[in-house]
Parts: structure tokens; C-alpha cells; sequence
């Protein structure tokens, strides 16, 4: 009997019902060759994983030669014959799509959704934790975590090696309900530290000061190969996302039941139950270490925006107390410059516009895209179906709310419903005929921006004093509403082609 569309739909959803962690993604695109290889060609993880994968899938700001293409598995690494690394799983939006069960260009409204409709977390027994099958105490004379996990280095002025998909739990060490999970720069420095890089106004930095002013250490639990829709939802900042509140609680939204965790062994925190890799440690208190103390580079890492950052001279110090792991565990990584990055980022910045714009201006604002040549964060594109002529300056709002909701943003274009998004020769075609530079433009000088952006410093521009501070830009590309008979595009005959492409 021939199965119906709605039964294949409810099978595929039940499918995506089923994913909970790293494991159940990976399994539910595995036999999709464009959604994921694998290859058990012994591979060095010094260099040689980032540099296969620019070609294979890395995307993004990546230096060209580079592509969007499918996850990969390294299932033999050189020096870690208990480990495998996988790379690029939430590098494209069509993969994000497929994993939590929605059309890609819908990412943004989905997430907007969860944030609306969270599912808080909970805690099991650690003997039901699988990312406790294996345990590394730090006290045990022969423990090095470099040795352990996969010391990955993406280029040779690397300052050493990196974790790059770090998820960082922590809380107020005064009241733990007020919660946080974030992605930073972790560095291995020693055989149980790590440092760690915190941008500007990042809340477990807010409660790593506060613990510190109090002479306190900070326990943090770093927590590596987890389900896509925890690393999405952690993407989440103020004020979408104010300070003390559980991202995890929208990772639950995103699957509509709650995330795991699971009490560390060594510390008193939480961990991510079901993740392949977590780190239990300590941010020691007024102790800083230059980030490239094993390696006089003054370079840390490839960054987002498609740079190498530079060594920040005195980082935090994450103190390991011990390392828990699954059997033949899989250390998830990532390209600093990739899609990968754009999509982590990019997609809460969606979901968290897109609700602000909707309480201020409800109906106006179709879609908006975070673009990959933004890094997912200085640049958005914003889609607005105007209504009546006093749209005109609402569009322009809109842009203004964007801006106040993500305070990292740079540049804004906005364009019509007729426009796609997500087609940078579109959006550029908008700019082309409806925009003209000096009446379309709005300029917003001496306002905070990102202190990754490498024009965003005195150097470049000695209006401003330090890094991070920056003009911002709204682009308006649509067309005056009074104008929009003059502006219809040409329409062709709809008609399906196929026939004419059957050999």
C-alpha cells in the first residue's frame, strides 16, 4: 500500500521526536551523503581537520577557496585512538532545518516561537548520565587533558590548542537558580588549565566578577557534543535572553521537552546529561595568564569575521578538577570563520529581532536574515511588507529596534516582500534601484559594536577611543509605499518545467 504524504510527514517527525543528543542528530542524517560523510583516514589534528574541511564544507567568511557542504566525521586521529572529531554539523541551514523538523528559512520565526513557549530543564541521577561513562579525575597522577581530548589547532599561529564548541554552564554562586550557558574561546594552557576568553557584558563573566569580588572561584562545567538545539539556544543574549536566565530553558522550547542535566562529580554544578565531553572546573580568582603563554604568537585563533584574533594578554584561569566522558567520545568542533559560527549566532539574532519588532510594530516584519558575510552578527537583512504610507518610517523603526536588540549589529538593509532574503544578488539588486546613498542612508556614529571587527579600534578611525566602537548603518532598499506601482517586477507565465527536463 502506498504511503501517503501525511504518514511519511508523521514518520519523519517522530524521527526528529527521537533526537536528544549529538548521537540521534548524526543518526538521522547519516545516510544523506550532501548532510554528512565520514572517513577513517588517519588525519592530524594539528592543522590538518580545518584545513581538509575549508574545502569540504566550511563556508562563511572563510578565505575562498570554501563552500557550504556536508558535516564531517574524522574517525582516526592521530594520537587519540579513543576519540573521533566532527565538524560542521549545524554548517548549513538546510541541515539545521532537517534536525529540528522546519523549513530553513523559517530558522529565525521557529526560534522566536521557542523563546515564547520555553520548556525548563531538568536534572536526573548520575547513574542514568551517559556523559558520565568515562571519568578522568584531575587528582590522578598521570592526568593531562591535552591528552585526553583531541588538542586541536587550526593554523600554525594558533596560540595552542582550542576548544571551539565549549559550551560554558554556570551560575551566581549566591543563588544557582539564576543560570547561564554561552560559547567562549578556550585555550589548553596546561595539563588541567584552560583559559578563557569572555567578549564584553557575557553573563557568566558578570558572575565570575561577582565571585571574584568575594574571593571566591566560580565552578563552571564545560559540556562538548551536544543536540543542535542546546548550541542554538545558547545563542541567545540580553535582552532577549536577561541576565540570569537559563538558555536551556529555549533548547527545550526548540524540542517542546526538557533538556537533561546531571550534578558533576567533582564541583558543585550542573552539566549537560547527555553530551559526549564535559569539563568540570574552577575559574581561580585575580589569577590571569597571557593567552599565548606556550607559543610567543601574538595570534589566539581564526575569529568569526574571518581573521585570525589577536592573544589577549591576561585571560581568566579555568582550574580542571576532572573530565567525564562517553565511551569513544566525539569531540564536536568547529571553524572559527565558517557557516557553522554564522548559523549559531545568526539564527538567535533572528529570533530575537524578529520578537522585539514584533511586539513594537506587529505585522510589519516578513523575515530577516542574519548574513554570513556579518559572521551572523554585524549584518542583517530585514524584510518588511509595508502597508500604508506611515510603513515608510515604520521600516526604518524597525531597523532602530533591531539595532537596540542586539547591540553588536553594524549594518541593516532593508528590502520588500518581493525581495529574497536569503539571495545576496537579489538583496543587492534591491540596493541597485530602490535605494539612493544619500537619502537611504542612516548614519548612527560613536555607538558600541564588537571588538572582533578589526575597524572597530582608534587605528582605523581616531574619532573613537579603544575597540568596539563604530558608526552604524540602516540601508533602506524598499520602495516609498506611494511608489510601488512603479516598481512591480516582471511576471513570467507560471508553469512547471519539469516535462521540458526529462530525457
Amino acid at each position: 500500500m502506498k504511503k501517503s504524504k501525511n504518514n511519511k510527514h508523521s514518520v519523519l517527525n517522530s524521527k526528529i521526536a527521537t533526537i536528544n543528543d549529538l548521537r540521534s542528530a548524526i543518526n538521522f542524517i547519516q545516510n544523506d551523503p550532501n548532510q554528512y560523510i565520514e572517513t577513517n583516514h588517519l588525519i592530524d589534528p594539528k592543522e590538518e581537520i580545518t584545513g581538509v574541511y575549508r574545502h569540504i564544507g566550511a563556508a562563511g567568511t572563510v578565505k575562498r577557496p570554501t563552500k557550504i557542504g556536508p558535516a564531517m566525521m574524522f574517525n582516526k586521529i592521530k594520537g587519540f585512538p579513543n576519540a573521533r572529531v566532527l565538524i560542521g554539523l549545524m554548517g548549513s541551514r538546510e541541515r539545521i532545518g532537517k534536525i529540528l523538523g522546519v523549513p530553513s528559512i523559517k530558522l529565525g520565526i521557529y526560534m522566536a516561537n521557542a523563546r515564547k513557549n520555553i520548556k525548563p530543564p531538568i536534572t536526573i541521577k548520575n547513574n542514568k548520565a551517559i556523559c558520565q561513562e568515562v571519568i578522568y579525575d584531575a587528582k590522578e597522577k598521570n592526568f593531562d587533558l591535552r591528552k585526553i581530548l583531541p588538542t586541536i589547532i587550526s593554523t600554525k599561529d594558533d596560540s595552542g590548542p582550542y576548544l571551539c564548541l565549549g559550551l560554558a554552564l554556570s551560575s551566581d554562586h549566591q543563588n544557582h537558580k539564576k543560570m547561564d550557558v554561552s560559547i567562549h574561546r578556550l585555550c589548553m594552557q596546561s595539563k588541567d588549565e584552560l583559559s578563557i576568553f569572555f567578549a564584553p557584558g557575557r553573563h557568566i563573566d558578570s558572575f565570575r566578577k561577582k565571585a571574584e569580588f568575594m574571593k571566591k572561584a566560580l565552578n563552571i562545567s564545560i559540556n562538548i557534543g551536544l543536540d543542535p538545539a542546546i548550541y542554538l539556544g545558547s545563542g541567545f543574549e540580553a535582552p532577549t535572553t536577561p541576565f540570569g536566565f537559563n538558555e536551556l530553558n529555549i533548547a527545550g522550547g526548540l524540542r517542546n521537552k526538557p533538556i537533561e542535566m546531571v550534578n558533576c562529580i567533582s564541583i558543585k554544578q550542573k552539566a549537560i546529561a547527555r553530551a559526549e565531553i564535559v569539563i568540570e572546573g574552577e575559574i581561580i580568582p585575580n589569577i590571569r595568564i597571557p593567552e599565548n603563554k606556550n607559543k610567543k604568537t601574538n595570534k589566539a585563533m581564526p575569529e568569526f569575521l574571518g581573521y585570525t584574533g589577536n592573544a589577549h594578554p591576561a585571560l581568566p584561569v579555568i582550574k580542571v578538577k576532572a573530565i567525564t566522558t562517553r565511551k569513544n567520545p566525539i569531540l564536536q568542533t568547529i571553524i572559527g570563520p565558517g557557516e557553522e559560527h554564522v548559523n549559531l549566532v545568526g539564527i538567535p539574532t533572528e529570533a530575537s529581532i524578529y520578537l522585539r519588532c514584533e511586539d513594537a510594530i506587529p505585522g510589519l516584519v516578513e523575515n530577516i536574515y542574519a548574513h554570513s558575510a556579518g559572521g551572523g552578527k554585524l549584518l542583517v537583512i530585514i524584510q518588511v511588507r509595508k502597508r500604508n504610507t506611515h510603513d515608510d518610517g515604520m521600516a526604518r523603526q524597525a531597523a532602530l529596534v533591531a539595532l537596540s536588540t542586539y547591540r553588536e549589529l553594524k549594518n541593516i538593509i532593508l528590502i520588500d516582500e518581493d525581495v529574497d532574503l536569503f539571495d545576496t544578488n537579489d538583496v543587492l539588486w534591491a540596493m541597485q534601484t530602490r535605494y539612493v546613498s544619500d537619502i537611504d542612508s542612516i548614519f548612527i556614529p560613536g555607538v558600541t559594536g564588537h571588538v572582533l571587527d578589526p575597524s572597530q579600534n582608534n587605528l582605523y578611525d581616531n574619532r573613537y577611543h579603544g575597540k568596539g566602537i563604530t558608526t552604524k548603518t540602516i540601508f533602506d532598499c524598499t520602495v516609498p509605499y506611494n511608489l510601488k506601482k512603479d516598481f512591480i517586477r516582471t511576471e513570467f507565465k507560471k508553469i512547471n518545467p519539469n516535462k521540458w527536463l526529462k530525457k
